[in-house]
């Protein structure tokens, strides 16, 4: 299959075969729309509307805060608050019992949703027609759950028969394996607790043990845990 403007993105970050793909995919969808909204965007109308209706989740408050722009995000979290602040006495001026909490919402988690299920979408179309990037996705390292929930239930709506079974094979199969080899190695992780192991983690060819923690988090939840 000839690559395109749509292809390129998805081939790039299959190819390092390092981690999850997924995440690779969205880490850089997120952080481009951090820097886009950190910009000269943050001032235009239609995106300062979103952002004070919505505002941030953590993890992206986390990720803009990592941009060094201060004055942008103070600026944007001044006119958020304002937007909260309004909602509150809108609230409380109607006494209803019928006003349901708000539930969170995130700017930068819709706009990046949207950007990887739309790339997703040529993922599908390469596993289909492109022979090459068959055996691409089916070397990766693994897939992280929250990312194999993902292109599971896409794959079933999106592709047919043949296709959707040798998907679902290559997807299990990468799981699978990764899941195998990390509860090992978290096993062995706890067993060198065990007076009898004294200085096994420490030795030289245990670093796979050692970081078995934050690799299973980071698995289990599509993201690096946070550094002490």
């Amino acid at each position: 299959m000839r690559e395109s403007l749509l292809t390129i993105p998805v081939n790039e970050v299959f190819e390092p075969r390092c981690g999850c793909p997924v995440c690779a995919m969205r880490n850089t969808v997120e952080e481009h729309i951090c820097e886009y909204i950190m910009g000269a965007a943050m001032m235009e109308p239609d995106v300062r509307e979103e952002t004070n209706a919505m505002g941030f989740c953590l993890t992206h408050y986390n990720m803009l805060l990592k941009q060094n722009n201060r004055l942008s995000l103070a600026l944007m979290l001044n006119t958020h608050l304002a937007a909260v602040r309004e909602k509150i006495s809108d609230k409380k001026s109607a006494k209803s019992k019928k006003n349901a909490p708000s539930g969170q919402t995130c700017f930068v988690c819709s706009k990046t949703e949207w950007g990887v299920n739309h790339t997703l979408e040529t993922l599908y179309t390469l596993f289909r027609d492109d022979e090459g990037f068959r055996k691409l996705y089916s070397s990766q390292e693994y897939i992280c759950m929250p990312h194999y929930d993902l292109l599971m239930s896409g794959a079933a709506q999106r592709l047919k028969k043949d296709d959707l079974k040798a998907f679902q094979e290559a997807t299990n199969m990468l799981v699978t394996r990764y899941a195998d080899a990390l509860n090992k190695d978290v096993k062995e992780f706890c067993d060198s607790f065990d007076y009898r192991n004294a200085g096994k983690l420490h030795s030289e060819g245990m670093q796979h043990v050692r970081n078995s923690v934050e690799r299973a988090i980071e698995f289990l939840t599509s993201r690096k845990p946070t550094e002490k």
